[in-house]
């Protein structure tokens, strides 16, 4: 392998957590957007805001009926991703890591698809017969699929950075403890970390929420960490046995991702019946998510199990 090779590869999560579409398109563009921006020393941040208001823009797009503004929505949310793409890479090869990173990273898309849900209803209201005759149903349909898509997204980050750390470590995850980051919100006061505390108060919802969803992966981190406390290592066979367990999971949490979701996005665009898009996220979304945490929580609680036995102990 080059070693033009190697620092591509070392600028991806892992291999085990890329969707086929990102390491065939977006991963190499976003790499080469990477290396643009450190050498004219951008941050990750500034590249994550950038894509924001490329994502924003094409939420505006897609309000038009005429195909011609909704393409070029397209390209700019293909650009905004390849954009959410570059700052991750970019972190990771610069090692300029941060929870506000983290954090805005997730804010990103939030913002892209507020917009364009927010532009499937007005253009809704505006162009089917049978909307401008129930003006507020499409309001609830959006406010339902937005519930849901933000539950899809939390989980399937979720499942994916619980997977890196039995893949890497503890420093190859970003996971967080829902307990640790509300010591942390409780150390900031208003007056003099407003900014940190308002971005740390959402984020610390959001891990409760995810912790909520899983309590079956709870009651494993709980058994791990009375097995084997700070600074034991995991042993090899643990970490090796539920990646091979998580694995197969992994392609599951990337359809709820970015990508999937576009393709849906897009179709639905071209046939000139937006709606169809929600109806996407609530039906097919909705089941791979309900599938997904059955089959998680249920890997949890054997692993819980084996861990509690101490059928690992023997591997250190």
């Amino acid at each position: 392998m080059s070693k033009e090779q190697s620092a591509y590869r070392q600028s991806l999560k892992s291999l085990d957590t890329e969707e086929g579409i990102d390491l065939a398109f977006y991963r190499p563009i976003g790499y080469m957007w990477a290396r643009l921006a450190a050498r004219l020393g951008v941050t990750p941040n500034a590249i994550t805001v950038a894509s924001i208001f490329l994502g924003i823009g094409a939420g505006v797009c897609f309000y038009f009926d005429s195909m011609a503004v909704n393409v070029a929505g397209m390209l700019l949310l293909i650009w905004a991703n390849s954009f959410d793409s570059a700052d991750g890479q970019l972190a990771r090869m610069t090692r300029q890591y941060s929870r506000i990173g983290r954090i805005l990273d997730g804010v990103s898309g939030d913002l892209w698809f507020a917009t364009i849900y927010v532009a499937i209803c007005l253009r809704e209201n505006a162009t089917s017969t049978f909307f401008m005759g129930h003006p507020w149903l499409i309001w609830v349909i959006a406010v339902v699929t937005g519930i849901c898509h933000a539950k899809q997204a939390a989980m399937a980050d979720y499942y994916r950075q619980f997977h890196l750390y039995f893949l890497k470590g503890e420093s190859g995850s970003e996971l967080d403890r829902a307990f640790t980051l509300k010591r942390r919100l409780a150390s900031l006061t208003w007056r003099h970390d407003f900014w940190q505390k308002l971005t740390l108060t959402f984020y610390t919802s959001y891990t409760v929420q995810q912790e909520a969803t899983s309590p079956a992966m709870q009651s494993l981190r709980h058994a791990i960490a009375e097995r084997y406390p700070d600074g034991t290592p995991l042993p090899d066979s643990l970490r090796h046995d539920f990646r091979m367990a998580s694995l197969p999971l992994m392609k599951y949490t990337n359809i709820l991702s970015f990508n999937w979701r576009t393709i849906a996005l897009f179709t639905a665009l071209f046939l000139t019946m937006p709606w169809l898009y929600f109806v996407f996220e609530l039906t097919v979304l909705n089941a791979l998510l309900v599938m997904m945490v059955i089959r998680h929580e249920r890997i949890c609680r054997r692993f819980s199990r084996l861990v509690a036995d101490g059928h690992y102990d023997s591997s250190h």
